[in-house]
């Protein structure tokens, strides 16, 4: 189904287009026929999922393609666990989809609106010092690329070119389906508490290493971290969820509801965001429940806002936020969003942000309505001085030239990119300015 582009906006309002089209393919036969199409017009194609990347990765102002109607599961191998779905199923829907067979994945983010394609084509991740992220799962994956062609990547076929396809930043053509190795599933025990910044900072190595799911929250202008520790337990371990009363006052009233006033009032009055942090360091910070791991894993996030972070190494990160602090300090600023801090493991994935390295993250946010410009990039200096790899889904201002010596595989992946969508198909600003040009051939 094709359609006439109208405004298209991100989730963070930080990237709009008007697309010259937008294809809605009901298979993936049809898929193929667009990308040859578009081609043919000399048209870049780009999928976009929810359209929560803060980056300009899926900006598309040729074709824009919406995968939604290739969603759902399309197989299931219950002995080994790996299922196939569909590049347009988004996360929201994976307990009900894999609770029939008992499975869940290994580990999520603390968002799931966005499609399964798009969150590991971006290198989303969750926290866990042991675990990987989203992109660490994926066995398996097949993909439309420049020339309209099926690729069908996996252990067995082409397995040399998995460690790039599962988080291609949509550079390399277009996903129709992802298999995933899930694992049975399981409960987590959640501990949520306020406790001093400084005492979180000596402790997070140990924490992040030793604890399953560790990661806290830092409001500006406090000395208080709000932590949350989540503990694997087994699915038929006696659970003690969040009352639904309690749920909707944490995460409706407060969290939401309260917090956006907050920050809309702080836009006007920013000398009362100092007051304000201390306060809600102190709400949101005390908390125990079990609970199925998707309940756990995923917070509500209503309130609008942009955000950028790094992945450092994991033993930078102490270090790098408390010279955030000092710079918060410095510059006088009033922030009302908190810093995020989280961790993962090493993977081999070329363009994951934990290639080859324990990994520690920071991010750092501002209300949607407030210009983040400043803020951002004297924070990303700090993050560079540190080694830092910006999230592909998130703002940052690097370039080719200079993330090339952050990844050892860049140029593989350049390479595998050229080879795939040698004319550029897949090609938009945000993925010339992060890999450079597609080297187009010299007959074209």
């Amino acid at each position: 189904m094709t359609a006439t582009g109208a405004l298209w906006r991100n989730w963070g309002r930080s990237e709009k287009i008007r697309p010259a089209r937008v294809e809605r393919p009901e298979g993936v036969a049809a898929v193929q026929r667009a990308v040859v199409s578009a081609a043919e017009r000399g048209l870049h194609v780009k999928p976009v999922g929810a359209g929560h990347s803060f980056s300009g990765i899926a900006v598309a102002p040729g074709v824009q393609f919406d995968l939604h109607a290739l969603s759902g599961v399309i197989a299931v191998d219950e002995a080994s666990g790996r299922v196939t779905l569909g590049a347009g199923t988004n996360l929201y829907r994976l307990p009900e989809l894999l609770r029939p067979y008992g499975l869940a994945l290994e580990n999520m983010g603390d968002i799931d609106r966005q499609t399964i394609a798009g969150a590991t084509s971006t290198g989303t991740h969750g926290t866990g010092g042991r675990f990987g992220g989203l992109a660490t799962q994926i066995v398996g994956a097949t993909l439309v690329i420049g020339d309209g062609s099926l690729l069908h990547v996996d252990e067995s076929e082409n397995p040399e070119l998995l460690p790039a396809v599962r988080l291609g930043l949509g550079a390399l053509g277009v996903l129709v389906d992802l298999t995933i190795q899930c694992v049975p599933a399981f409960l987590l025990h959640a501990v949520e508490s306020s406790e001093p910044l400084g005492a979180v900072l000596d402790a997070y190595l140990e924490r992040s290493a030793n604890e399953d799911h560790f990661e806290f929250y830092w409001f500006p202008h406090t000395a208080t971290a709000v932590t949350k520790a989540n503990t694997r337990l087994p699915i038929d371990a006696e659970r003690h969820p969040r009352p639904r009363f309690g749920s909707w006052v944490d995460d409706e009233l407060i969290a939401n509801g309260l917090y956006r006033g907050i920050c809309a009032a702080g836009t006007v009055l920013p000398g009362m965001i100092p007051a304000v942090n201390r306060f809600a360091s102190r709400l949101m910070g005390n908390g125990e429940f079990t609970d199925v791991s998707p309940r756990v894993f995923v917070s509500d996030r209503d309130v609008r806002f942009r955000e950028m972070e790094y992945a450092l190494p994991r033993e930078a990160v102490p270090g790098a936020l408390r010279e955030v602090d000092r710079l918060i300090s410095a510059r006088g600023w009033r922030i009302s969003f908190p810093v995020e801090v989280r961790s993962a493991a090493a993977d081999e994935n070329w363009m994951s942000t934990a290639h080859g390295r324990d990994t520690g993250y920071v991010a750092v946010h501002r209300y949607y309505r407030e210009d983040p410009t400043e803020y951002f990039a004297a924070v990303e200096a700090i993050m560079r001085g540190h080694d830092g790899r910006p999230h592909w889904g998130k703002m940052h201002t690097r370039t080719a030239d200079d993330l090339r010596p952050a990844y050892p595989r860049f140029d593989d992946f350049v390479a595998v990119r050229d080879r795939l969508d040698p004319t550029g198909v897949f090609e938009n600003r945000y993925l010339r300015t992060v890999l450079g040009p597609v080297r187009v051939p010299a007959e074209r």
